[in-house]
């Protein structure tokens, strides 16, 4: 039994407009076809597939309150390009944010619901991903989370120090998963999370318990009865199993 990442899911008060400053932050197509999400993939995508993680949004009542824990990175071909994509996501109705960076190579902004995010400088592990270089997540133990996620999917360990660690699909292709570590705890409801699906064939519910034995815990964020097991990580971050595909 395996699992594998398959798309990052966001919150939002607007779903649609938030959806459509991320379709045209990444180029990608816009549709709301499915009842109560919005769903952004990229022209032609075969879902689900390594090449890319695609973009679930769902709308919700509350607003963000923190610092998201888990955001995406957006990658650039050369300092021009990633000067020229920020001012375009300005012009889309993202905002410049400060979280500590400090004088980095990145430039962080958040989308007009605050949702941070990142504008990678060229960086030659992210190249050839596609416009999303990786999705970060923050954690108080990179190493530990890692070592959770190896064991829970088939993607494959490419860095780990006691800072940072990083992973992609064992396909060699399409977007990193980045755990940094951060002091702050975990105190609310993550507001962006990844979503993970077993292959077909696969079982939803043995999954999930096979999870649990590695260390994830089942949790109530109020979805009632839905098709896919809500989960939390070692750390409390949740995440979603869907139905196997």
């Amino acid at each position: 039994m395996t699992l594998r990442f398959v798309q990052v899911n966001i919150k939002a008060l607007d779903a649609p407009r938030l959806g459509r400053f991320w379709a045209e932050a990444v180029g990608w197509e816009f549709d709301d076809s499915s009842p109560g999400e919005i769903n952004l993939e990229p022209a032609g995508f075969d879902y689900p597939n390594p090449s890319d993680l695609v973009i679930d949004l769902v709308p919700v009542e509350d607003p963000k309150t923190v610092k998201n824990r888990v955001h995406i990175d957006l990658t650039s071909r050369s300092l021009e390009h990633q000067a020229e994509t920020v001012r375009r996501l300005k012009a889309l109705g993202a905002t410049p944010v400060d979280i500590g960076q400090g004088d980095s190579s990145w430039v962080v902004l958040a989308d007009p619901e605050g949702n941070e995010f990142c504008v990678l400088a060229p960086d030659a592990p992210y190249e050839g991903t596609g416009p999303i270089g990786a999705i970060a997540v923050d954690c108080r133990d990179p190493e530990a989370m890692v070592r959770f996620w190896d064991a829970a999917t088939d993607w494959t360990v490419h860095e780990v120090n006691e800072d940072y660690a990083r992973m992609r699909s064992s396909t060699g292709i399409g977007p990193y998963v980045d755990f940094f570590r951060v002091p702050e705890e975990k105190t609310v409801v993550n507001r962006v999370h990844l979503d993970l699906r077993p292959y077909a064939g696969g079982d939803r519910e043995k999954e999930a318990d096979r999870l649990c034995e590695l260390g994830a815990t089942r949790v109530n964020v109020g979805q009632e009865d839905v098709p896919w097991t809500v989960m939390a990580d070692p750390e409390g971050n949740e995440f979603c199993v869907l139905t196997p595909k």
